[in-house]
């Protein structure tokens, strides 16, 4: 009998420490229940001194909005709306990722809680077989920068590894100008201590984003210069 009672206790203290272990794990998760669906804007900007060079560019913050154009996909990544972009070479586009949960809540913000949650995350953009700006000769490459410059919580990012992404910025540059480009936008959870070692010029670069996608956003780039197609 006091075999039996223990086996019961026992189990039942498995049964608490599973749930106390699933919970734990969820409270780490910036969304919980997954994202619905989700949205990335780019807005043009434009403005005296606003210009792209190495790696980043300069007057940003001075810079004008202009147009917007907006891609909406589900729950998949899958682009159901706006998926083929036509993007003059040589501008620059505010990239804004909106992101939705189950009960409509938006959740972008939840990857840039604060440090701790944003030394998690970063975005990326895999394919298209861009050409960099640090490639070229002549500044005609692509240049792909996040650029949050707070997080959620009010307090600054500083420097240029602490970005992540959920706000970013993008020249697609006159050398990849031409065919049309497949590119995924992606948010990844990083292993432990790999956002410090990734640079701006790595955002084609897989590998050096060692961890697990949490977002996959496909869509179609297609930069030909005053959008004649």
């Amino acid at each position: 009998m006091k075999n039996k009672s223990t086996l019961v206790m026992l189990a039942g203290l498995a049964v608490v420490l599973l749930f106390i272990t699933s919970c734990s794990k969820e409270d780490n998760l910036p969304i919980k229940e997954g994202i619905q669906r989700s949205e990335l804007i780019l807005t043009e900007v434009t403005g005296e001194g606003v210009s792209a060079h190495g790696d980043h560019f300069h007057g940003l913050d001075g810079g004008v909005e202009g147009e917007s154009q907006t891609i909406k996909f589900d729950e998949n990544g899958v682009a159901i709306s706006g998926g083929h972009l036509h993007l003059d070479p040589h501008a620059i586009y505010k990239v804004a990722l909106k992101a939705w949960d189950h009960t409509g809540k938006e959740v972008q913000d939840d990857f840039i809680a604060n440090k701790s949650t944003a030394d998690n995350y970063k975005a990326f953009l895999v394919g298209g077989n861009f050409t960099l700006n640090t490639a070229t000769d002549d500044e005609s490459g692509a240049i792909f920068q996040p650029r949050e410059k707070t997080y959620a919580d009010g307090t600054e990012v500083s420097g240029a590894t602490e970005t992540t992404g959920v706000l970013s910025y993008l020249t697609v540059g006159h050398t990849n100008e031409g065919a049309t480009k497949e590119v995924t936008y992606v948010i990844r959870k990083l292993n432990a201590g790999e956002k410090a070692k990734i640079t701006r010029n790595d955002w084609q670069t897989e590998t050096k984003f060692a961890g697990e996608n949490v977002l996959t956003l496909t869509f179609e780039v297609h930069a030909e210069e005053e959008h004649n197609h």
